[in-house]
C-alpha cells in the first residue's frame, strides 16, 4: 500500500467521523460541562489537601491536572481500539473489513485517529484551562512534551492492540480497559505519588508504561525539565514501545487469524 493511498483512506475515515460528530454536536456541550465540573471538583479537593501537600515538589492541583487529565487520554485512546472492534462486530463488518487491500493493523489504527484527535483536543482544553485556573507559573520544556506525548501514544497504540485482539480471541477485550481504567490507576501516580504506595506496589507500579508517562510529562510540563532529567523516562518509555508495538501487532495477527480460521470473527 502506498503512500498515497493511505492519506486517501486516512482522509476518508477522518471526514466520516467528523461528520458523525457533527451530527452529535450536542456532545460537546455535554462534554464541555463535565470538564468543568471536574476541574472544579479537583481545584477544590487540591484547596482542602492544603498547600503544604505538594508531591514531586509540584502544587497538588497541577499535580492532578496532569495525571487525570493524560491518564484519562491514554485510557480512552485504548478503548478506542476496542469500541471499533466491537462495533464492527455488532454491525456484521468485521469479517469484510478484514479482508480488504488494507493490512488489518493498518485499518485498525485509521479507525482510532479521530478518537485520539479528538482527546487530545480535550487534553489540550483540559490543561489550559486548569493551569489558567490554577495560576501556577510554570516554563515547559515544549519539545520534551512533544517526545512524552509520542512515547506515550505508542504505548497506548500498543495496549489497543492488545485490548483488540483479547476481543477477537474470547470477546473480554473491556476486560483490559476496565484494568487499565479501574485497577492500575493507583499504582501509576494519577492522583497521588507512588511513593505513597507500599514498596512491593510501588515496585510494580514501575513496571506499568503510564507511570513512566506521568512522571515524564510532568517533569516537562510543570517543570519545564531538561533532556538530560527527561533521559531516564525517555529511556524507559522507548523500551517498551519497541517491545509492545511488535509484540502487540504480532498477537493482534495471530487472533485474527486463528478468528478466520475458527469462523469466530464476527462473536461477540
Amino acid at each position: 500500500m502506498n503512500l498515497a493511498a493511505l492519506s486517501d483512506k486516512t482522509i476518508a475515515i477522518v471526514r466520516r467521523d467528523l461528520l458523525t460528530a457533527i451530527r452529535y454536536r450536542t456532545g460537546f456541550l455535554i462534554t464541555a460541562a463535565g470538564t468543568a465540573a471536574e476541574l472544579a471538583a479537583f481545584y477544590y479537593l487540591a484547596r482542602a489537601v492544603g498547600p503544604d501537600f505538594r508531591p514531586e515538589g509540584i502544587d497538588y492541583f497541577p499535580f492532578l491536572l496532569v495525571g487525570t487529565g493524560f491518564y484519562t487520554f491514554l485510557v480512552t485512546g485504548i478503548n478506542a481500539f476496542l469500541v471499533t472492534v466491537q462495533e464492527a462486530q455488532q454491525t456484521g463488518t468485521l469479517e469484510v473489513l478484514m479482508t480488504t487491500s488494507t493490512p488489518p493493523a493498518v485499518l485498525l489504527f485509521l479507525s482510532t485517529l479521530s478518537a485520539f484527535a479528538g482527546s487530545t483536543v480535550q487534553l489540550a482544553f483540559y490543561l489550559g484551562a486548569g493551569l489558567l485556573w490554577s495560576r501556577s507559573a510554570f516554563h515547559p520544556n515544549v519539545v520534551g512534551c512533544i517526545v512524552m506525548f509520542l512515547l506515550s501514544l505508542g504505548i497506548a497504540v500498543a495496549f489497543g492492540m492488545f485490548a483488540a485482539a483479547l476481543q477477537l480471541a474470547v470477546q473480554k477485550g473491556s476486560a483490559l480497559v476496565w484494568l487499565l481504567g479501574s485497577g492500575a490507576w493507583f499504582m501509576t501516580g494519577t492522583l497521588f505519588p507512588v511513593s505513597a504506595l507500599p514498596r512491593p506496589l510501588q515496585w510494580l507500579g514501575q513496571w506499568i508504561p503510564v507511570t513512566h508517562a506521568l512522571t515524564g510529562m510532568r517533569l516537562a510540563l510543570l517543570q519545564g525539565a531538561t533532556f538530560a532529567a527527561l533521559r531516564n523516562e525517555i529511556a524507559i518509555l522507548a523500551g517498551f514501545c519497541g517491545l509492545l508495538l511488535p509484540l502487540s501487532l504480532a498477537v493482534f495477527s495471530y487472533t485474527l487469524r486463528r478468528a478466520r480460521q475458527q469462523g469466530t470473527l464476527s462473536f461477540y
